[in-house]
């Protein structure tokens, strides 16, 4: 696929960047290994076709801090790109926690925003929060908010990466029937993440930015 915008990053960098999220998406064990070759098979066929599958394994936090370089910008928006990734299926794990909590050590990036999503942790929806008191805030979830909108995408292949990582749609609620009889309602996902907005927030950015920056047909995203 080739592209109108040259990116920001080297081969390295993007590389690097790709190997990071893939390690938060299969952190917490929720895909099988069917799955993780589906994805390594995206990227490696049809987002990045010039470099060897095998450079997609999971990166360690020493990897992570050599490939992606000394940039502070660069560090917090892998990072941001990293959150969103763990909150795509509307539940923040441990396991998610601890691996982005190395990388952010690594990169030497305070992720304090992120402190109220671990509120959330281990299967609770992220919803669950407490309800606000006299001596917290209405929206505990807001200082994340703003520093997930504040993501600037920079390269190409990220870009194509969330595209397919985030669903173009918000999934349909549905009923859990067992034998005729319903047993369990399924909300949508827009109801279950209250992040769900910055989620769509970051997939038109990345649309907009192979569409205006790349000068690339987005229509197979939509």
């Amino acid at each position: 696929m080739t592209t109108g915008s040259k990116s920001t990053f080297t081969a390295d960098q993007t590389s690097t960047w790709l190997r990071g999220l893939m390690t938060i998406a299969w952190s917490d064990g929720k895909f099988d290994p069917q799955e993780q070759s589906l994805i390594e098979e995206v990227v490696a066929n049809e987002l990045t076709p010039d470099l060897e599958n095998d450079s997609f394994k999971p990166i360690s936090p020493e990897e992570l801090t050599d490939g992606l370089g000394d940039n502070p910008k660069v560090a917090e928006n892998f990072l941001r790109t990293a959150v969103m990734v763990a909150l795509a299926d509307g539940v923040y794990s441990s396991s998610e926690d601890q691996v982005l909590e190395t990388f952010a050590q690594a990169l030497r990036v305070q992720l304090t925003a992120v402190d109220s999503l671990r509120l959330t942790l281990d299967g609770e929806a992220l919803d669950g929060a407490p309800k606000p008191t006299e001596k917290q805030p209405r929206d505990p979830l807001k200082p994340v908010r703003q520093w997930l909108d504040g993501l600037d995408i920079q390269d190409p292949e990220v870009a194509r990466f969330l595209c397919k990582m985030i669903p173009s749609q918000c999934p349909f609620e549905r009923d859990i029937t067992l034998f005729g009889k319903k047993v369990v309602h399924i909300p949508p996902m827009c109801k279950l993440n209250p992040l769900y907005e910055q989620l769509v927030g970051l997939r038109f950015k990345a649309l907009s930015y192979l569409a205006d920056e790349c000068k690339e047909d987005v229509s197979s995203y939509i």
